[in-house]
């Protein structure tokens, strides 16, 4: 069985920022990780976009909210030839402008994140500027689930359903890990789902390293009328690397060269 392009993908987006975190000696390797399915599927099956026309009007527009984690990002982007693959190594280098939270002078970022909360305001403007101008291109933005403890957030939800946003997807990377320990003893977030809902969302639960329920519930044919869409993804931070899955310590440590050599071995891929 032929396997799908966007798990392809989704491996050499975690090789890529492995070796990044590793070459640079920086943090958030678990995060990215978490969300490399994500990010794969939808810049291979979902998204549309020009890499060689980067202010392509009728692009749909993709928010990374947790900036901190923009090493996957970065990977998609050099990967979908928004630029090339060698710009990859300037990572947080000095005077770079790829920095360790990501950023817009980086071709194919739409929006500087890096302090939680900020993203998803800024995304349901977007949607909502998209509605204004009677056009058809969709938002899409990723949160972390510690960045729910924000209460911007909750705020631009309530504004995105009062404007009947059905042109939004949130995506929340439900790791279930937080800076330094759970979500569940940092600031618990259950009833999840039936917050969203209570907020005038329509709100799907799904395994977040299940590229095909992501392509199916990330369809913008999979919508509610008039209401923003909310997908929580299951997601183990980490995910791919057996000795990273699930251990908090990889928000910010740093591979050593044998532990990339290991992980990539894992993911099966010699970059």
């Amino acid at each position: 069985m032929k396997t799908r392009p966007s798990i392809i993908l989704s491996n050499y987006i975690r090789a890529h920022s492995l070796k990044m975190v590793h070459e640079a000696n920086a943090s958030h390797i678990g995060g990215s990780l978490s969300i490399s399915d994500i990010l794969a599927v939808l810049y291979e099956d979902i998204l549309i976009y020009d890499p060689k026309n980067i202010r392509y009007e009728d692009r749909d527009r993709f928010i990374l909210s947790k900036g901190h984690c923009c090493s996957a990002l970065y990977a998609t982007l050099a990967l979908k030839d928004f630029f090339s693959i060698n710009n990859l190594s300037k990572f947080t280098k000095f005077g770079s402008d790829y920095m360790s939270h990501v950023s817009h002078k980086v071709k194919g970022v739409e929006f500087s994140t890096g302090s939680l909360g900020h993203g998803l305001p800024f995304a349901v403007g977007k949607a909502l500027a998209s509605k204004l101008k009677k056009k058809n291109w969709e938002v899409f933005v990723l949160l972390s689930d510690g960045e729910l403890n924000e209460g911007s957030n909750w705020e631009a939800l309530m504004f995105a359903s009062h404007h009947k946003l059905d042109n939004l997807t949130v995506i929340i990377d439900y790791n279930k890990l937080q800076s330094l320990t759970t979500i569940e003893k940092t600031l618990r977030l259950e009833p999840l789902k039936k917050k969203f809902d209570s907020f005038g969302c329509c709100t799907f639960e799904i395994d977040g390293h299940n590229h095909y329920q992501l392509n199916k519930y990330l369809s913008k044919k999979f919508k509610k009328r008039n209401k923003p869409k909310i997908i929580i993804a299951n997601t183990i931070k980490g995910k791919g690397v057996s000795f990273m899955e699930n251990e908090i310590k990889w928000h910010y440590k740093s591979p050593d060269k044998m532990q990339l050599d290991n992980a990539l071995k894992q993911i099966g891929l010699e970059i």
